[in-house]
C-alpha cells in the first residue's frame, strides 16, 4: 500500500517500446505537481552507440545543435538536478535504450528509491501500424529488438523480477483504475492531476518530439469512458517471423499481470503453482507454468472432442495400477485409429518429469490425456493429423477425500438421470474417450439436486454406471453385485474390487441390475480412481440400508488401501533429483 508519509524520493524508470502510450504515461507524471518528467535520458548515448541506426536529427542530438544542448547531460546529472526540486522523478525510457544504463550505478538508499516499471503492448497492435512511422525509424521490416519486449525480458532479469509490468492496453481501456494500482505499486500516492494534460508540444519533450509526437500531441488526457474504438488490424506476412519472437516474450509478461481475485481457495494452495506436460513424440515435451498452459486451437481435442484419457493416483511414492491404466490408454487410442502415437515408455517418462517438476510422490492425482494430435487445417477429418499424438500430464494435488472428490466416510447421495449412457451402437464406452457430454449432462443434474453423482440406466433401463464412476451393491443376502459391463466403461478399480472380494470370499455377481434393487440394497458404492470407494447412503430419496457405510464396503476399503504396498499393484516413483 502507498506511504503518503515516506520521505524518500522516487526514481521511476519507465521500460517501454509502444512510444506513443509511453509519451501519454509520460505527460501523465509530468501532470503532477511533485514529479519531474525526463524523456528518453539515454537516447544520445543509444545513438553514440549505434552509428548504424539512422535518424534524420542524428547530427544534431549528437553534436548538441541549439535546442539540443540538455541532450549532452547524463541521466546521473540530470537527476541530481530533479531530485533537488521534485519528490517524483519519472524517466521514460527506450527498452532498447537498456545497454546504456548500468543498473548497479542506481541502488536504493536512505534518501532514494529506484523503480522499475515495464510497459507492454500487444506485438500485433505494434506491428500493424509498424509501416506507418518506417520513414522516421528507417526499417522497413522491424526487429524483435524495435518492438523492445525481449529487451523487456532483460531489464525484467537485470532488477531480479521486482519491476512492475504494465499493460498499456489496460492503462487505455481503465486508466483511473490502473494508474492507482501503479502507484501503489511504485508507493506514491495517485492523484487526478495524472488524468488530464494539455494539447501540443510539452515542456518535457525530447527535441525529437517533431517526428514521433504528432499523435499524442492530440491528446488532453485519458480516456475516462472506459471505450475504445474497436480497431481490427493487419499484421503483414512479412513480419510474422518477428511476432513470434515478440509474442512469446508477451505471452510471458501477461502472466505477470496482477490476476483477478478467483472466486473461490485452490483445496490446497500448492495447485496453483503447477507445471504442465504437454508434448509430441516427434517435437518432444516441454513443462509449462500453469497460467501459461495451452495447446493449439488445431488440436483435434479443441476441434473434435477427438482424444483418450486415464486418471492415476500417486501414493506414498508409488502409482497405482500404472501399467493397466497405460494399456487401456494406448488401446482406446488404437481402437479411434490414432497415428505416430506417443509409446509407452515416452508417456512414462513424461509421468516422471511431471511429477518430478512438480514435487508429487503422494497425495496426486494425474489426469493424461492423449489426442490424435495438431492439425494443419482446421477440421474434423484425421488425414489433416500429421504431426503425432498431443500428450498432456496434468497433476494436482488431490486428496481421496476432499472438495474436489467424495466423502468415503459419511457417504453420499445420488440421483438418477434422465439421460441413458452410450451404448455400444453410438459411441462404446469401452473406449476411454474424451467425448464426455452423455457424462456432463446427468451430472448437472446432480448438481441441480445437490447430489454427487447420477446415475445412468442403459437403453433397456438397466443401470449402467454413474456418469463417473462404477456402481456396487450388496443385497439382503450378503452378495455384491456389478451391473455387467455392457454399456459402461470395466473399470480398472471395479475389476480390482472384484479380485478383492474373490480374495475376502465375498460372493460377487456380474448380471444386469436394476435400478429398484440398488434403492433396496444393504450397501451401495462408487469406485473409480480419484474417489477410490466411496460410500452412498441415499439414491432418489431412497436411504440405503441403514444410511451408513456398510461393512463390506469398509473392509473393501480398509483392504484396497493396501494395495500401493502390494506386489503387482503399483510402479515405484524414480528418485528426484
Amino acid at each position: 500500500m502507498t506511504d503518503p508519509t515516506s520521505s524518500k524520493i522516487t526514481v521511476i524508470h519507465c521500460w517501454s517500446a509502444p512510444r506513443s502510450r509511453s509519451t501519454a504515461l509520460l505527460y501523465s507524471f509530468e501532470a503532477r505537481d511533485d514529479c519531474c518528467a525526463l524523456d528518453e535520458p539515454l537516447y544520445r548515448q543509444w545513438m553514440i552507440d549505434n552509428p548504424q541506426i539512422p535518424r534524420p536529427y542524428r547530427t544534431e542530438m549528437i553534436e548538441g545543435a541549439p535546442g539540443w544542448e540538455k541532450e549532452q547531460l547524463s541521466l546521473s546529472d540530470r537527476l541530481q538536478t530533479a531530485m533537488s526540486r521534485h519528490r517524483v522523478i519519472f524517466c521514460k525510457h527506450m527498452a532498447k535504450h537498456a545497454p546504456q544504463f548500468d543498473f548497479k550505478q542506481y541502488p536504493d538508499t536512505e534518501t532514494v528509491r529506484h523503480k522499475h516499471v515495464l510497459l507492454i503492448r500487444d506485438p500485433v497492435a505494434v506491428l500493424s501500424s509498424w509501416k506507418q512511422s518506417s520513414e522516421v525509424h528507417g526499417e522497413d521490416i522491424p526487429t524483435a529488438s524495435e518492438i523492445g519486449l525481449l529487451d523487456l525480458l532483460q531489464i525484467h532479469a537485470a532488477v531480479s523480477n521486482a519491476a512492475v509490468v504494465l499493460n498499456s492496453d489496460g492503462l487505455v481501456q481503465n486508466p483511473p483504475q490502473i494508474l492507482k494500482e501503479l502507484c501503489d505499486s511504485l508507493n506514491i500516492p495517485y492523484t487526478e492531476q495524472m488524468m488530464r494534460w494539455k494539447s501540443g508540444p510539452h515542456e518535457c519533450d525530447g527535441p525529437w518530439a517533431p517526428w514521433w509526437y504528432h499523435q499524442v500531441h492530440q491528446s488532453v488526457g485519458w480516456n475516462e469512458s472506459n471505450h475504445t474504438e474497436t480497431r481490427y488490424r493487419t499484421v503483414p506476412v512479412e513480419f510474422q517471423p518477428c511476432l513470434q519472437v515478440s509474442y512469446a516474450a508477451y505471452q510471458y509478461f501477461m502472466t505477470l499481470q496482477k490476476q483477478p481475485v478467483i472466486p473461490f481457495e485452490y483445496e490446497d494452495p500448492r495447485n496453483a503453482h503447477l507445471l504442465v506436460y504437454v508434448g509430441t513424440p516427434s517435437r518432444g515435451g516441454r513443462l509449462i507454468p500453469r497460467i501459461q498452459a495451452g495447446i493449439s486451437p488445431w488440436d483435434s481435442s479443441v476441434q473434435g472432442g477427438d482424444a483418450v484419457w486415464e486418471g492415476i493416483r500417486v501414493y506414498r511414492g508409488k502409482l497405482l495400477h500404472l501399467d493397466q491404466h497405460l494399456r487401456r490408454l494406448l488401446n482406446s487410442a488404437k481402437a479411434l485409429g490414432f497415428q505416430q502415437v506417443h509409446t509407452k515408455e515416452q508417456i512414462t517418462q513424461a509421468i516422471f518429469q511431471t511429477l518430478a517438476a512438480n514435487g508429487m510422490r503422494d497425495g496426486a492425482h494425474m489426469r493424461l490425456t492423449l489426442t490424435r494430435g495438431e492439425k494443419y487445417s482446421s477440421s474434423m477429418n484425421p488425414v489433416f493429423n500429421v504431426y503425432g499424438t498431443t500428450l498432456i500430464v496434468l497433476a494436482e494435488w488431490k486428496p481421496t477425500q476432499g472438495r474436489t472428490t467424495y466423502d468415503n466416510v459419511k457417504g453420499v447421495s445420488l440421483i438418477s438421470a434422465s439421460q441413458r449412457r452410450n451404448s455400444p451402437n453410438t459411441v462404446d464406452s469401452k473406449i476411454h474417450h474424451n467425448n464426455l457430454i452423455n457424462n456432463i449432462l446427468p451430472k448437472i443434474q446432480a448438481n441441480l439436486a445437490d447430489c454427487a453423482d447420477a446415475i445412468m440406466l442403459d437403453v433397456d433401463g438397466y443401470v449402467a454406471e454413474t456418469n463417473a464412476t462404477n456402481l456396487f451393491l450388496v443385497d439382503q443376502d450378503g452378495v455384491l453385485v456389478t451391473p455387467s459391463p455392457d454399456h459402461c466403461l470395466p473399470g480398472i478399480t471395479r475389476n480390482t474390487v472384484l479380485d478383492l472380494a474373490r480374495e475376502l470370499n465375498i460372493p460377487i455377481q456380474e448380471r444386469r441390475v436394476s435400478l429398484a434393487e440398488f434403492h433396496f440394497a444393504e450397501e451401495v458404492f462408487t469406485t473409480g480412481t480419484m474417489g477410490e470407494l466411496t460410500p452412498v447412503t441415499c439414491i432418489d430419496g431412497r436411504v440405503i440400508g441403514s444410511g451408513v457405510r456398510g461393512p463390506i464396503t469398509t473392509r473393501l476399503q480398509d483392504v484396497y488401501q493396501t494395495l500401493p504396498e502390494r506386489d503387482g499393484y503399483a510402479t515405484a516413483i524414480p528418485e528426484f533429483y
